[in-house]
């Protein structure tokens, strides 16, 4: 893990396309600015592990045939 310290305004580039900025610091709370392509997907990680277990459960739940009932 590569550790930096920024000051407000300061960005940090990963590769040619990333660039992350510091927009503001206030006690504890660093708000940052993320610029990236658009197929690049940028996601808070408490927000992953949800979403995660939604796409496990949807795909469970898309295996599981349900059984038709047929006319006699």
């Amino acid at each position: 893990m590569l550790v930096l310290s920024r000051k407000k305004e300061e960005e940090i580039r990963i590769g040619d396309e990333i660039t992350i900025k510091v927009i503001s610091i206030k006690g504890g709370v660093i708000r940052l600015g993320i610029d990236a392509p658009k197929d690049v997907s940028i996601m808070r990680s408490e927000l992953l592990s949800g979403f995660e277990t939604c796409l496990a459960v949807s795909a469970e739940t898309a295996s599981i045939s349900s059984p038709v009932a047929t006319a006699p």
